[in-house]
């Protein structure tokens, strides 16, 4: 009897194989031919699922931010507000050795989408929609009242997205240095001098 093959699992695991050839040589290292090698199929195999490799990184680049999306959207929104944007947060910084994996690749793709004229678009989507992470969380404490006054929750989104993709890129880059209790401790001590006591 054939074996059944789940296509969506199957494109996934192709997309990590694309993740760890990203980790270990760099996005110079992934080709079609290195992605099939690393996933143990066949070229043809591989194929079947991405005609291309640009469509092959496109779906890589995807389902990092859907699964970043997904734990976000999972988490509780109950109890302290504070917390919930410190986990919120927490979920897009690299605090552990599979959210440093989500940000090395996520740093390799949106370099690569600088030269890239068919990620480019992806690249920005994915970007928009983090930003609007950011203004619903300072929408949210303007509504509670939670911002200390006189405070514009437009630029305070934009700002704490800037302060968050740099820890970001400090903690793929530096992350000997800049360790994840740093990190959390930053982002931490930003709130602080943003909400009410």
């Amino acid at each position: 009897m054939p074996k059944i093959v789940n296509h969506e699992e199957r494109r996934e695991q192709l997309a990590e194989a694309v993740w760890r050839i990203i980790r270990r040589e760099g996005l110079e290292g992934v080709s079609v031919r290195s992605v099939a090698e690393e996933a143990g199929i066949s070229l043809g195999s591989l194929r079947h699922y991405f005609d291309s490799q640009s469509a092959l990184l496109a779906f890589s680049m995807r389902l990092v931010a859907e699964r970043i999306k997904k734990r976000i959207q999972s988490l509780p929104q109950d109890g302290d507000p504070r917390e919930n944007i410190e986990t919120i947060i927490g979920q897009i910084v690299p605090l552990d050795e599979d959210r440093l994996a989500e940000s090395q690749i996520w740093i390799a793709f949106s370099t690569f989408a600088l030269t890239e004229p068919g990620l480019m678009p992806l690249s920005r989507e994915i970007h928009d929609s983090l930003r609007g992470v950011f203004r619903k969380i300072f929408e949210s404490l303007g509504q509670s009242q939670l911002l200390k006054p006189g405070l514009d929750t437009e630029m305070e989104a934009k700002r704490f997205h800037a302060l968050v993709d740099g820890l970001v890129v400090h903690g793929v880059i530096a992350s000997e240095v800049v360790r994840a209790e740093e990190i959390a401790g930053i982002i931490a001590r930003h709130l602080d001098s943003l909400l009410v006591p």
